[in-house]
């Protein structure tokens, strides 16, 4: 059977680093509970001014993950 089923879900990643690392923060957070990751998209970026002048690097992104069906 060829036919698929995706879900997706949002997530919001953060680092003090750069977008990049943001978008590989919650890539790997997602992938310890999901299984099938197969694509992302990036729906925001946005940064925050913590104390100190310090930045934060936010983005939000939609990841696709392949719906399993149980073996019932």
């Amino acid at each position: 059977m060829s036919e698929r089923v995706y879900k997706k879900i949002r997530l919001v990643g953060v680092s003090k680093d750069s977008y990049e690392k943001a978008i590989r923060s919650a890539l790997e957070e997602a992938g310890k509970t999901l299984h099938g990751l197969a694509w992302f998209e990036v729906m925001e970026q946005r940064g925050a001014v913590l104390e100190g002048g310090q930045v934060e690097f936010q983005v939000t992104i939609e990841i696709g993950f392949k719906v399993e069906r149980a073996n019932v």
